[in-house]
């Protein structure tokens, strides 16, 4: 079981992820309307509007699946399952947890979800 007082780090660093998330999501939102609505001259400028409109989406999607992963971290610290695995209940290592503190599973489960051999959890 994991100390409060890192519990407590963690959660802040979570909350403060969060925020950055959320900030990022709102302004990219607005820069790709923004992009739509700038009338575009030529082919050259339509094509860099779509590719820009094209990126914002790209990365609106990364941090959507970002902010996902970071809040099932804070409900789990609520529910006092932060820190396990969400596959197989062991501890995540410690230095996992400071790396990627919204980290769900434990390395082994881990490689094991990126070759798709793991059912999905959340």
């Amino acid at each position: 079981m994991m100390d409060k007082k890192k519990l407590d780090t963690f959660k802040k660093q979570l909350e403060q992820r969060r925020e950055e998330l959320r900030t990022t999501m709102t302004k990219n939102a607005q820069d790709g309307r923004e992009a739509g609505e700038e009338s575009a001259q030529d082919i050259a400028d339509r094509a860099t509007s779509s590719y820009t409109k094209e990126f914002l989406f790209t990365q609106s999607a990364n941090d959507r699946q970002l902010l996902q992963m970071v809040e099932g971290a804070l409900i789990r610290i609520n529910e006092g399952t932060y820190g396990e695995c969400v596959s197989c209940g062991t501890e995540i290592n410690p230095r996992r947890l400071e790396a990627v503190p919204w980290a769900r599973h434990c390395i082994g489960c881990q490689e094991k979800h990126e070759k798709g051999e793991l059912e999905a959890a959340r």
